[in-house]
């Protein structure tokens, strides 16, 4: 499985012959420039929420490639509705797709579309692949629900946490919730993108170093192969 960063909470996992996107937000991010949306390779999009930081590129890659979207009920009728193609799902579901199973738990946060519409309950996703499980957490606060992922679907290869802050857990919840996943590698996201949720990565490498946990932090566009 090979997992490169798009920056703030956007992925591009490739597992099994398939490309799976999450959260594309990535055409108006500074930060990512250099990554060209029509480029991207996408046979499937997960998204956890519906706000704009989440969402921005979903119409437009979705259009070009025809990749499904997975979420929600809501969200994935909100696109259904402009015409892309969705599966729907709600929290402790779980179902079989080409590349693996994807289980989708509770996230604690919020979400709305940027115009309004309600965008359901927000949600994590564990991606089960035949050699791999992996967290996909969403944004979220810290939650004691964590602890049943390693419990009722397994152990966990990599956790993928928010550790922003403000919006999101930030880096001591995250150590936390590496704690009860049960998990000692993470990669971090959620961060840097604006004012509020910048953070010292040096600092936040060091204090998961300090727990006997690795923190990941990749230059965006850069790769995580497990």
């Amino acid at each position: 499985m090979k997992i490169t960063y798009l920056g703030h909470a956007s992925l591009s996992i490739e597992a099994h012959g398939q490309t799976i996107l999450v959260d594309p937000y990535i055409s108006e991010n500074k930060l990512a420039d250099k990554i060209d949306i029509d480029k991207l390779e996408a046979n499937y999009i997960l998204i956890t929420h519906a706000h704009g930081d989440h969402i921005l590129d979903v119409e437009a890659i979705a259009k070009r490639t025809g990749a499904l979207i997975i979420s929600n009920f809501e969200i994935v009728t909100y696109f259904e509705n402009k015409g892309l193609k969705g599966h729907p799902m709600n929290i402790g579901g779980t179902w079989q797709f080409d590349f693996g199973k994807i289980h989708m738990v509770n996230a604690h946060h919020s979400s709305s579309f940027p115009d309004g519409t309600y965008g359901g309950n927000p949600a994590g996703f564990v991606l089960e692949t035949a050699h791999h499980l992996i967290y996909i957490a969403g944004d979220t606060a810290l939650s004691y629900d964590m602890k049943l992922i390693p419990k009722v679907i397994g152990e966990l290869d990599l956790a993928i946490l928010p550790i922003g802050d403000n919006f999101t857990m930030g880096v001591k919840s995250a150590i936390k919730a590496s704690d009860f996943l049960e998990c000692k590698k993470v990669l971090g996201y959620h961060y840097d993108t604006f004012g509020y949720i910048e953070i010292d990565k040096i600092k936040a490498i060091n204090k998961f170093a300090k727990k006997r946990k690795e923190l990941n932090l990749l230059p965006i566009g850069d790769s995580l192969k497990l």
